[in-house]
């Protein structure tokens, strides 16, 4: 298990980054990387609904962000990053958009 702090992650962009809609299925099945998530990692949020509304791929196809939503906040999210050329997840990051852009007290 890999919490990537804000280097790593931002390793991952390469602008711009693609929305991808609904029905593409990711290129392998990262959900045993999740079930295996250290607790601490959430920062006392649950994702366990495993719903995702969200999936974000670099311009250049190789790395997708999977954003898994929280229960308590819209604005929270596990994000998965997955290298899509090598089958293998990068690692995991806990994203608080408000935070991340300053809106949050």
């Amino acid at each position: 298990m890999s919490l990537l702090n804000e280097i790593d992650y931002r390793r991952t962009f390469l602008e711009p980054m693609i929305r991808i809609e609904g029905g593409e299925n990711p290129s392998f099945d990262f959900w045993p990387y999740v079930e295996g998530i250290p607790k601490e990692d959430y920062g006392g949020y649950d994702c366990s609904d495993g719903s995702v509304n969200f999936v974000w791929r670099s311009s250049d196809a190789r790395y997708e962000h999977v954003l898994i939503n929280t229960k308590e906040d819209k604005d929270v999210f596990m994000v998965i990053i997955l290298d899509r050329s090598k089958k293998t997840v990068v690692g995991h990051r806990l994203l608080d958009l408000k935070m991340e852009y300053g809106l949050r007290d």
